[in-house]
């Protein structure tokens, strides 16, 4: 699994996960280490939108997020279209794609993803969100 979060003016680093994605590594692995610094920064007004994978509609990770008090962005299940990260993955998709060598395994392409993230510009960022 990899994942990232965005906002205007920020983003997280990217985070990569091997192996299954329960609930309960989503919440120690992405949202106490990442989400919740990040709500710290921006505060009272922070919205956290995620894309209705199923490791995130368990209910480990819904206490997580009560505990945490953080508030989730109700929408619908398998819309994609409304999610601004989407066109976030579709550009960093194409610029790994696009690399002179492209990755050949999982290290390589772990690699690049972390530094065609890194690349993106915060232009592009500031436009999807």
């Amino acid at each position: 699994m990899v994942w990232a979060g965005i906002m205007i003016n920020g983003r997280t680093r990217l985070h990569v996960a091997n192996g299954t994605m329960t609930g309960q590594r989503y919440s120690d692995e992405v949202l106490l280490p990442h989400v919740r610094l990040f709500r710290g920064a921006v505060g009272d007004k922070f919205i956290f939108m995620d894309d209705n994978a199923t490791c995130h509609r368990t209910l480990a990770v819904q206490d997580c997020l009560d505990s945490e008090g953080i508030q989730r962005l109700v929408w619908p299940a398998r819309s994609p279209d409304l999610n601004p990260i989407e066109n976030v993955w579709d550009a960093l998709g194409r610029q790994v794609a696009g690399r002179n060598y492209p990755p050949t395994n999982k290290n390589t392409l772990i690699r690049a993803l972390t530094e065609e993230w890194d690349k993106l510009p915060q232009q592009l960022l500031d436009n999807v969100v």
